[in-house]
């Protein structure tokens, strides 16, 4: 075929007129309508009389030639037989290093004043989790500056950690220490439903000039419509796994994947879907491991390294969303509103935490310093309303007493201010720790 037949063939075979479809009726948080042919998860555009666009929407129900959207913005002002059209953005991300000390929103467009960042595209917003069996081990300690994480709950390059907590108990600190002092690559964060006064108090306390230079930081604060909060999620996680493909070791946070939940519940009630556990929708407990899945590491190179708050609605850690993703996750890191209340940063329970890959990243002496440490703080809890009360004597109990008089210098090493603590200090500062407990056959 010469190039003139096959130029003719293309123009035959063009769409010279996008399709219209009519919006029908306007309920709540949805819009209906008939037409235009597109599939779930689709971007359209929601018409005036003289053609300008009045609001971007996704395609969250699709029954035959009937479609239900979920607009972007407000829907006031929509009026039955308004014009709808295919939106010309695709689902895509774009990635790469002119991303880098940027803000942007879930489409992409910057929220920090400068031009709209111009990155690779290619990366489809919803992908397939890579092939468990072509996945590398996670055998790399990820150093994050955290001394307690990293002497005693150790976190592996490509892991997916979950940080349980109630509203108000340093979530934000956490994440931005980590940030700022963690050995990857890039940072993505995702601020899903955050209020927007914490958005820039996040970046400029928390993160920091030099955090921020090597972060891409995608926003979608509480007030958003359900849509934007979740395509913000995916578009982080996007633009992560481009990151990931060009080799590099990426560091994910997401504060919070709780909330990505709740604007999930709120489309997918909107659509119709049955209420089951606290109103949480079926499809919920399904796409939260699906988008957790994409992360960790890669065969060829390169790994995303997952820290996802939850918010644990009223302090309960079996809520449904917890119970998801504590099954789902390679860990998880509980902070504790007593700790906080005590002035105790990072208000990290041990005892209640878990690192599932802790065996991998330690060596045997490591571990063993570790359990010894563990041991310690159990006796120390155990007994702690006895000794709240007066009912223990000294003497009573040589491990105990051995435990108390090192009580201190544990609180020396679990609270940390915002300077960083290498690995190697964290390790050695373990090894103290545990002969000022005693000697490890001690009883």
């Amino acid at each position: 075929m010469s190039s003139m037949e096959a130029l003719l063939d293309a123009t035959r075979q063009a769409t010279l007129e996008r399709p219209f479809g009519r919006l029908r009726g306007v309920s709540g948080l949805t819009v209906t309508t008939v037409g235009p042919g597109l599939a779930m998860g689709d971007l359209c555009e929601v018409l005036h009389e003289d053609g300008r666009v009045q609001a971007l929407a996704e395609v969250v129900a699709v029954r035959g030639q009937d479609l239900t959207l979920m607009p972007f913005g407000d829907a006031h002002g929509m009026q039955a037989g308004a014009r709808v059209r295919a939106a010309p953005r695709r689902n895509v991300a774009e990635f790469g290093p002119a991303l880098l000390g940027r803000v942007i929103d879930g489409l992409g467009e910057p929220l920090d004043g400068f031009a709209a960042p111009r990155g690779r595209a290619g990366r489809p917003l919803r992908a397939l989790a890579p092939d468990a069996l072509t996945r590398p081990r996670i055998e790399r300690p990820l150093e994050t500056g955290v001394r307690a994480l990293d002497a005693m709950l150790p976190l592996g390059h490509g892991q997916r950690v979950g940080i349980f907590a109630g509203s108000g108990v340093g979530k934000s600190t956490l994440l931005g220490m980590m940030a700022r002092h963690a050995r990857a690559d890039y940072n993505v964060i995702a601020l899903i439903g955050e209020r927007g006064r914490e958005v820039r108090e996040f970046i400029e306390d928390q993160l920091g000039q030099e955090g921020l230079a090597r972060s891409v930081v995608v926003v979608a604060t509480s007030d958003q419509p359900a849509p934007m909060r979740v395509r913000a999620a995916y578009l982080a996680v996007s633009i992560a796994e481009g990151l990931r493909h060009q080799g590099a070791d990426v560091l994910l946070t997401m504060d919070s994947i709780t909330r990505l939940a709740m604007a999930r519940r709120e489309i997918g009630l909107s659509a119709g879907e049955p209420p089951t556990a606290r109103g949480y929708t079926p499809s919920v407990f399904s796409e939260l491991p699906a988008l957790c899945e994409r992360l960790g590491t890669l065969g060829g190179g390169g790994s995303i390294t997952g820290l996802l708050t939850v918010l644990v609605e009223g302090d309960d850690f079996n809520e449904p969303i917890s119970d998801c993703l504590r099954a789902t996750l390679d860990g998880h890191i509980v902070l504790t509103r007593e700790l906080a209340h005590q002035g105790h940063y990072p208000a990290i329970d041990v005892l209640k935490s878990s690192s599932r890959l802790l065996g991998d990243l330690l060596n045997d002496g490591e571990q063993r310093l570790v359990h010894r440490v563990r041991a310690g703080m159990a006796l120390l809890s155990r007994n702690r309303p006895m000794m709240e009360i007066g009912a223990y004597e000294k003497g009573s109990h040589a491990a105990l007493d051995r435990a108390i008089a090192a009580e201190p210098a544990l609180q020396r090493f679990l609270r940390q201010e915002s300077e960083p603590s290498s690995r190697e200090e964290a390790l050695q500062a373990l090894a103290d720790l545990a002969r000022a407990f005693g000697p490890e056959d001690a009883a």
